[in-house]
């Protein structure tokens, strides 16, 4: 009976785990973006955006790596529609965050100003946040705690919103030609998009912490 409530344990501890690096992968793609941006111009810049796609490439074997981990295990720590739906949320930030440094390669001589600095401190802040959500999940009975949190981050996305249009007014007022206005306005909505998928992934988390409570 220990060593199969131990095998039992080991399986959470796995979800977590995976859950974990899931998030902390999604961080860090979110950490790239500003030294991408830094590094324009530079010698830097591919390497870093290399990084970028393996960021992407790690958090993906992650999902898989869960997957199947669902596939081998009978009992779960919470639902298995949760765990699917979580990891979903989680990668889907990093692909996001790949997304933009493709469009930052693409146009790089467009996107030289430091009007998106704030937006990629928000997504910074927003994944770093979501890192200590899934961290919870193991203590999933401080529900307060969660909410908190959740509540971070819908207040950092409702920034998020009014700075993106803040941004897209300037650009269109403003002298930029055709092509500098398409560059940078995918960008910027980009940006915004995936903070919004930050927030997404912390209604999922708060939705499970209120279902398990």
């Amino acid at each position: 009976m220990f060593s199969f409530l131990k095998k039992l344990l080991g399986r959470d501890e796995k979800f977590y785990e995976l859950l974990e690096a899931g998030a902390i992968q999604a961080h860090e793609s979110a950490r790239l973006l500003p030294r991408l941006h830094n590094a324009i111009g530079t010698p830097e810049f591919g390497s870093l955006l290399h990084e970028l796609s393996e960021s992407r490439r790690s958090d993906k074997r992650i999902g898989h790596e869960i997957t199947r981990t669902l596939c081998a295990t009978f009992v779960t720590p919470l639902e298995r529609e949760d765990i699917e739906a979580l990891a979903s949320a989680l990668y889907k930030i990093p692909k996001m965050a790949e997304k933009i440094g493709e469009r930052i390669a693409i146009s790089p001589e467009q996107f030289t100003t430091d009007l998106v600095a704030r937006q990629l401190q928000m997504l910074e802040q927003a994944s770093e946040i979501v890192v200590g959500m899934v961290r919870q999940l193991r203590k999933i009975s401080d529900v307060e705690k969660i909410q908190k949190a959740y509540e971070r981050i819908q207040i950092i996305e409702g920034e998020a919103d009014k700075l993106m249009i803040s941004l897209l007014r300037d650009l269109y007022r403003g002298t930029a030609s055709a092509k500098e206005v398409l560059v940078l306005s995918d960008i910027y909505e980009r940006l915004e998009r995936s903070i919004d998928l930050c927030r997404d992934a912390g209604k999922v988390i708060f939705q499970v912490a209120l279902k398990y409570a």
